[in-house]
């Protein structure tokens, strides 16, 4: 199907260089090739090129067991610098191939090429691939799926079949000209024209009813479905006509099993999910829309698919359609997330710190900056520039990697002062809307201790225009341990953790006007990109560095050395 998957070597006796000694260890190799280039597709009666891998929209699928390995050539024959994230693989001792631009590599130039290790140990589920420079993660994106050991089974039993379902949202634009236009005025970037399921928009936009996808069937089936949300700016509800789901898993970890009759999803999270083909054989509209709280401009559209059982000759005159919790309806939102608790096994076993030695506040807002453009006004409220920022610290983006200046001792790079607690306190979530901060400008990271026990609360504010943020962290899935509305209380929030059995998740969203607590153990030593996976935040400065230190040994607590062949930044 395009992927350029170059061979398998099952079963081998992988044997590498690390920090001088020679390791050893069995596991199975998987190499591909990214060719990445300008494509020409239509929908919605627009035919326009955009950057894709191997001329696919979405990209290929990625295929690995549980602890291998994947060796992707990436050639580049765009037009501009790209990179690669492999979201949520944890990439231990191993943050050179983790992907931000600028954070841990500077971009594969056109005409080049780079080989990224993409190391898999503990993640078993659905993830996924993207750009990871400006917005081109658009339309570079594919999943991931990381099967059982061999040997080793699901937690639940072997369905009929597996399908992916890739959720993302379509320009008719140039989504580098769009963001790069909107950063010079200092506005919010026009919103997508349409969401797809399996790259296309479906029945209810224009120039579409033809080009829909379909999920053939067979009656009485079960299968599981690898949900993967590479959508830019909008948290989705999805649903399927007359079909409830079984969620079993998110973020590459198992889950205690969810019936529900629908899903909401952030841009940034998977989930697998069970279904049932238990209905009349017939034509049932699968159905996403935004859940959606902000007064900011938004995809107000809804994308379709079909769910086709086998042996229907004709399709219905009316195919039903599945109701839909309405745009703002956080109550249905949080009825679903609140139910995500770790599967928490004798197979699948988590491990939640209990004893904190590292605490980090965090507050999440939106903001403004004077404008730059003279005697004229910026695109944002109050005539001034749009900003975003974490303790009102708006991120700048270097020019030279982070990761290559600290393992290099390069000065100037970057500020290791990254505040673990908000400059400035208020009533984060009572404050009126109208309020803004002035945010500072900085590149700064914050350092942690090889081995701490880390919790960090993000708060949310209501600053600006205040909505759900989905917070990613490369390098780790942490456990959510706590979440509600309002402020953050130091005494009374923390007996409402659930320490039992929080989910272990990679990306989590932060509701509108409150907080989410999240704890994890240090024990990924690197460069490690958290940010807002809001596309539009992360471009205004809702991004941090952490930097965790080299534990004590080399062999085992280190970062790893550098590949010969990284991209030069020019």
């Amino acid at each position: 199907m395009g992927l350029r998957k170059m061979g398998s070597m099952l079963g081998l006796l992988g044997i590498f260089l690390l920090d001088g000694l020679l390791l050893s260890m069995a596991y199975n190799v998987h190499r591909y090739s990214f060719i990445l280039k300008e494509t020409n597709f239509t929908r919605l009666c627009t035919t326009k090129p955009m950057l894709t891998v191997n001329g696919q929209f979405p990209g290929p699928t990625i295929t690995v067991r549980k602890g291998d390995r994947a060796f992707v050539n990436v050639h580049n024959n765009g037009k501009y610098g790209v990179t690669i994230h492999w979201h949520g693989v944890k990439q231990p001792q191993n943050p050179w191939s983790d992907g931000p631009e600028n954070i841990t590599q500077c971009p594969i130039q056109p005409g080049k090429n780079f080989t990224y290790e993409v190391i898999f140990s503990d993640e078993e589920g659905t993830l996924w691939w993207h750009a990871h420079s400006d917005w081109s993660r658009a339309t570079v994106h594919g999943p991931i799926v990381i099967l059982p050991e061999r040997g080793k089974s699901y937690p639940f039993p072997k369905p009929y079949a597996e399908k992916t379902i890739v959720l993302a949202s379509w320009f008719n634009t140039d989504v580098k000209e769009l963001i790069d236009d909107a950063m010079a005025i200092g506005g919010d970037p026009d919103p997508s024209d349409a969401f797809t399921i399996n790259g296309w928009p479906g029945a209810l936009y224009n120039c579409s009813n033809e080009t829909i996808s379909r999920l053939p069937v067979v009656f009485g089936m079960t299968y599981l479905l690898r949900l993967v949300s590479a959508v830019m700016n909008e948290e989705m509800f999805i649903a399927i006509a007359g079909h409830n789901f079984t969620v079993v898993a998110q973020d590459g970890a198992y889950i205690k099993p969810i019936p529900t009759s629908y899903i909401m999803i952030t841009p940034g999270q998977t989930m697998d999910i069970l279904l049932t083909a238990n209905q009349p054989p017939s034509y049932y509209y699968m159905a996403a829309r935004p859940f959606f709280e902000s007064g900011a401009p938004f995809d107000n559209t809804t994308t379709t698919a079909i769910l086709q059982y086998t042996n229907v000759i004709a399709a219905p005159t009316n195919i039903s359609m599945p109701t839909l919790p309405i745009q703002t309806d956080h109550d249905s939102a949080d009825n679903f997330t609140s139910k995500i608790k770790a599967l928490a096994s004798r197979d699948h076993p988590i491990s939640v710190p209990k004893n904190v030695t590292k605490q980090v506040l965090i507050t999440v807002s939106v903001n403004q900056l004077p404008c730059e453009l003279g005697a004229g006004l910026c695109g944002g409220p109050n005539g001034n520039r749009i900003s975003a920022s974490l303790n009102n610290i708006s991120f700048d983006t270097p020019t030279t990697d982070i990761l290559q200046a600290y393992y290099r001792s390069l000065p100037n790079v970057f500020d290791s002062d990254f505040p673990d607690q908000p400059p400035l306190f208020f009533n984060f979530s009572g404050v009126n809307s109208s309020t803004y901060l002035l945010p500072e400008v900085g590149t700064k990271v914050l350092l942690i201790e090889y081995g701490a026990s880390v919790e960090i609360v993000f708060q949310g504010t209501n600053v600006g225009n205040p909505e759900n943020h989905p917070m990613h962290l490369h390098g780790y899935s942490f456990y959510v341990v706590g979440s509600a509305y309002g402020n953050w209380n130091e005494t009374t929030s923390p007996a409402t953790y659930n320490l039992i059995d929080p989910p272990a998740v990679n990306t989590v969203g932060v509701p509108k006007n409150g907080w989410t607590a999240i704890r994890f153990v240090a024990d990924n030593p690197g460069v490690w990109f958290m940010h807002c996976h809001l596309e539009r935040h992360a471009s205004w400065g809702m991004d941090t560095v952490l930097i965790v230190k080299n534990g004590s040994s080399k062999r085992g607590t280190s970062i790893r050395r550098p590949p010969r062949n990284l991209p030069i930044c020019g």
